[in-house]
C-alpha cells in the first residue's frame, strides 16, 4: 500500500485538535507529514506529533548568498522577466542586510524599489532610491516567536553579565519591537530580586519604581524609567544567595519530611496555648544585646541546613 505526503505549511496554525487528527494516521505510517513553519516547533507543535517528526532547522541565509538571489533576480528582467533594470552594488549590499537573513523580504523590497525608478530611460537603482523605500532600518521582532524568546534572553543575561549597553541594545529591540511595557517591566524587577538581590537591596527599590512609572507613562516615555533601572542592575554588584535559597527550602518541602514548628516558636496568644507548650521558652531578640539571641528556629529535622549562604558580594555579608 503506498503512503501519502502530506506537506502542511505554517503548520504551527493548526490548533491542538486540529494537530491530534494527525497523530494516528502519522503514528501508522498511512501519511509522510511534512510541516513548514517559521515558529519555534518546540512551542507550537503537540509534542506527541512533534516526538514521532524530524525536526530540520533552516538557517537565516548570509548577506552574501541574499545579495547572490538579487542579483539573479535583475538578470532575470534583462532577459525579458519583467521591466529591465539595474542596480548599484552598494544598494544590493544594503537590502541584503536590511532583509536580515529572509531572501522574500529582500525580493519584495527589490520589486517596491524597482517602481520608484523612471519607466522611461536609464533605470538604474541607486542608494538614494532605495533609502527613499526602506526609510528607518528597523530590527525584527516577533512578538510570538523565537524573537521573542530569544531577545528577552539575551537582555536578562545581559543585565546579570554587568553589560549595560547590550542590556539598552535589547531593550531598544524590544521597544521598537512594540513589546508590552508590562512584560518588559516584569523582567527588569525579576532581574533585580533574582541576579541583583541581597548584593545591593536598592536595585528592587529601583527597578519597581520604574516598572511603576512605565505602566504609569506607557511607550515612549517609558522607556526613560526603565533604561535607568537597566543601566543600574547592569552595573550593581551581584548575588544569586535569596533565589538560590528560597530554591533549596522549597525542594526540601516537596522531598523530604520537615517536621514540625518547634513548640517554643508556634502561636501563644490564644488561652490554652501555654498548656501545650506552645510559645513556652521562646527568647525575644529585642531582650538581648544587639537585637540577637541564639535559639533553635528550624524543625529539629532540618537543624544545621543551610539555606541562605552569604556571597560576600556587595551587602550581601549575612548576619552581622
Amino acid at each position: 500500500r503506498g503512503r501519502t505526503i502530506v506537506f502542511i505549511d505554517e503548520i504551527h496554525r493548526f490548533n491542538k485538535a486540529q494537530q491530534d487528527v494527525l497523530l494516528p494516521y502519522v503514528e501508522n505510517g498511512t501519511i509522510v507529514l511534512i510541516g513548514a513553519t517559521t515558529e519555534n516547533p518546540f512551542f507550537e507543535i503537540n509534542s506527541p506529533l512533534l516526538s514521532r517528526m524530524k525536526v530540520v532547522r533552516l538557517e537565516k541565509l548570509q548577506a552574501p548568498q541574499i545579495q547572490q538571489i538579487l542579483e539573479r533576480a535583475i538578470a532575470d528582467t534583462e532577459r525579458g522577466f519583467g521591466n529591465s533594470f539595474k542596480a548599484e552594488p552598494e544598494a544590493l549590499r544594503i537590502i541584503a542586510d536590511f532583509a536580515a537573513g529572509d531572501a522574500r523580504s529582500a525580493l519584495n523590497i527589490l520589486e517596491q524599489a524597482e517602481f520608484m525608478l523612471p519607466e522611461e530611460g536609464e533605470r538604474v537603482l541607486t542608494v538614494a532610491t532605495l533609502r527613499s523605500v526602506i526609510g528607518t532600518a528597523l530590527q525584527r521582532y516577533d512578538k510570538k516567536g523565537d524573537q521573542h524568546y530569544d531577545i528577552i534572553s539575551a537582555f536578562i543575561k545581559s543585565m546579570r553579565g554587568g553589560d549595560a549597553d547590550a542590556a539598552l541594545h535589547y531593550l531598544a529591540r524590544m521597544i521598537e519591537g512594540g513589546e508590552d511595557v508590562r512584560f518588559v517591566a516584569r523582567r527588569v524587577v525579576i532581574c533585580a530580586a533574582e541576579d541583583v538581590g541581597l548584593a545591593d537591596p536598592q536595585a528592587l527599590v529601583v527597578a519597581n519604581a520604574a516598572a511603576q512609572a512605565a505602566d504609569f507613562v506607557g511607550w515612549p516615555e517609558a522607556q526613560i524609567p526603565l533604561a535607568e533601572a537597566v543601566c543600574y542592575i547592569a552595573n550593581a554588584p551581584k548575588s544569586n544567595t535569596a533565589y538560590m535559597g528560597i530554591a533549596k527550602a522549597r525542594a526540601d518541602v516537596r522531598s523530604r519530611n520537615c517536621g514540625s514548628v518547634p513548640k517554643h516558636l508556634r502561636d501563644a496568644h490564644y488561652p490554652g496555648a501555654a498548656k501545650l507548650g506552645h510559645g513556652i521558652d521562646y527568647k525575644y531578640p529585642h531582650n538581648f544585646p544587639g537585637g540577637w539571641v541564639e535559639q533553635q528556629y528550624l524543625p529539629d529535622e532540618l537543624v544545621g541546613t543551610r539555606y541562605y549562604i552569604p556571597s560576600g558580594h556587595g551587602q550581601d555579608k549575612g548576619r552581622r
